[in-house]
């Protein structure tokens, strides 16, 4: 005997005539009750456990739009198929406006009506299944394929089918396999760690090659700027997944090509960033600008002000002195609504360069609230509250109108962020920068099997600050704190998302190449 599969009302003012059809439905497990008007089957509603309505239009007396809108007064939720002998598209569109939940032409077969009713109870059940035996069967070939990597493409692949596998049980949620991909990402960082040690100084050799932070404007964003206007987009701390959470969004609107570049060390705003704006590694945009290299020293609230210069001369460096440019950082959403309502004076520009820092200021304001840790309590509600935002946000009226507009925009970020749970102590002086996976400073220390200890800058292309100058690059899911005040700052900060070190998460950044549809 078949459990039962579901409760199903059907609503037919021939109801009698569609035995054959109920037949099949009870063989497959599923009960069936009936009514032969739409005010009876309203009341079946109130009165029994239903699980879904297959409801017929055309009725005498309440027809079955009527009938749906009187359902969704008693019900809201209940998932309603509406079946009809009417092909006109405004019924159609009414049915659709109306939300139901799938809409069938008359004449039917039993199979259909079957296929139909599976699909609106089972639906979530059976990718969950899928997801499930999807996952186990790639697990293996994922392990294989992490102990073999051997390029950053290769590592993209792996690091894509990862974030593919985090986004399924984000919509099917399997605690014990999640749990086992959560630690095949630890598996995958800790095999990332020595191919990074041992990779990226022969990147620095090959610049023109490498897609690093430094030759992302000329590769991606130069392009298309010969063709016409492009708006070159950058989100602070987005990460691979957080942009996949927004590729159903950014697809409405745009054809995506998706790429790959790898953020330079440390993986942090003031290297990344000016790196990708300058074209030039930080240790070239600190020797060309002296007004940087003093802003690192003194440890200037922002190490990030020269950005609209570095990309004016980036521009003229590579020929486009006759490009028109018009630079805007947003902080806050007031700033963001105001540069959104003042959007049409930028759209004449033959380069619109916006930088938007919310996703990093939720990283940063999450470690200080204990409402924003309930919202964002892992990776899956960091990817969640970035997709609500981005929904409700100004910029998704301002991509729209960029969209309608025609300008193509090339989506990406300096960074990514990942989040820490075992904090190392390093030993500094008061000079020292303020950095949770990244330091630089004199003569600083730190266990080896936690950070990468960077005594020649020269080596990693960054800045040298004078005698015994020391980079500290923290390792795995590290975060630095130092002796002082240790406790409290290992319970503040365990837990949170940072950025500056050596993971996939924060290294391997998306760069989407979005041309109007």
């Amino acid at each position: 005997m078949n459990t039962n599969r579901g409760n199903i009302l059907w609503i037919d003012d021939e109801i009698d005539h569609l035995k054959p059809h109920r037949m099949v439905l009870e063989e497959k497990g599923f009960e069936v009750i009936c009514a032969s008007n739409g005010p009876d089957g309203v009341e079946l509603i109130k009165s029994h456990s239903v699980d879904l309505v297959l409801l017929d239009q055309f009725m005498p007396g309440m027809d079955g739009m009527d009938t749906l809108r009187e359902i969704k007064l008693v019900r809201p939720t209940l998932p309603v198929i509406m079946i009809t002998k009417s092909e006109e598209e405004w019924l159609m569109d009414e049915a659709i406006y109306e939300k139901v939940a799938q809409f069938l032409i008359k004449p039917v077969n039993p199979t259909q009506i079957y296929m139909a009713c599976k699909q609106v109870l089972e639906e979530s059940g059976i990718r969950a299944e899928r997801a499930t035996s999807g996952f186990l069967k790639a697990f293996s070939l994922l392990e294989e394929n992490i102990r073999r990597a051997e390029t950053l493409e290769d590592w993209w692949q792996i690091y894509s089918e990862l974030v593919h596998w985090q986004l399924e049980f984000d919509d099917h949620p399997d605690h014990e396999l999640g749990d086992i991909l959560r630690e095949q990402v630890q598996t995958a960082n800790r095999e990332f760690l020595p191919w990074i040690l041992e990779t990226y100084p022969t990147l620095l050799d090959r610049p023109a090659e490498a897609p690093l932070s430094p030759a992302v404007f000329q590769r991606y964003v130069l392009p298309p700027l010969q063709n016409g206007p492009v708006c070159f987009l950058i989100i602070d701390s987005l990460r691979y997944d957080h942009f996949m959470a927004l590729q159903q969004e950014l697809g409405a609107l745009f054809d995506l090509q998706v790429s790959c570049q790898m953020s330079i060390l440390p993986s942090a705003t003031p290297f990344s960033r000016n790196a990708i704006f300058s074209g030039l590694f930080p240790d070239e945009f600190t020797s060309k600008y002296p007004r940087q290299k003093d802003a690192f020293l003194e440890h200037a609230p922002s190490l990030n002000r020269l950005e609209e210069q570095f990309l004016t001369d980036q521009l003229k460096r590579l020929g486009q002195t006759s490009t028109s440019v018009h630079y805007h950082k947003i902080w806050k959403a007031e700033e963001g609504q105001r540069f959104a309502a003042r959007l049409n004076e930028f759209l004449h520009v033959d380069l619109l360069a916006l930088v938007v820092n919310f996703v990093d200021i939720l990283a940063h304001k999450r470690a200080e609230s204990d409402v924003l840790m309930e919202m964002v309590p892992d990776e899956s509600g960091y990817r969640t509250t970035v997709k609500t935002w981005y929904q409700n946000s100004w910029l998704s009226r301002t991509l729209k109108q960029l969209a309608d507009h025609g300008t193509t925009v090339v989506l990406t970020s300096d960074h990514g962020s990942i989040r820490v749970q075992r904090g190392a102590v390093v030993g500094a002086d008061k000079e020292a920068s303020v950095g949770i996976r990244y330091k630089y400073g004199r003569n600083l220390n730190c266990k080896d099997r936690s950070a990468l200890v960077i005594r020649k800058p020269a080596d990693f292309r960054l800045p040298d600050f004078g005698p015994q100058t020391t980079y500290l690059i923290a390792k795995d899911d590290i975060y630095f704190l130092y002796p002082t005040q240790y406790h409290r700052y290992h319970n503040l900060y365990k837990d949170s998302f940072q950025h500056g070190g050596i993971s996939l998460e924060e290294l391997l950044v998306p760069v989407v190449t979005m041309r109007p549809r």
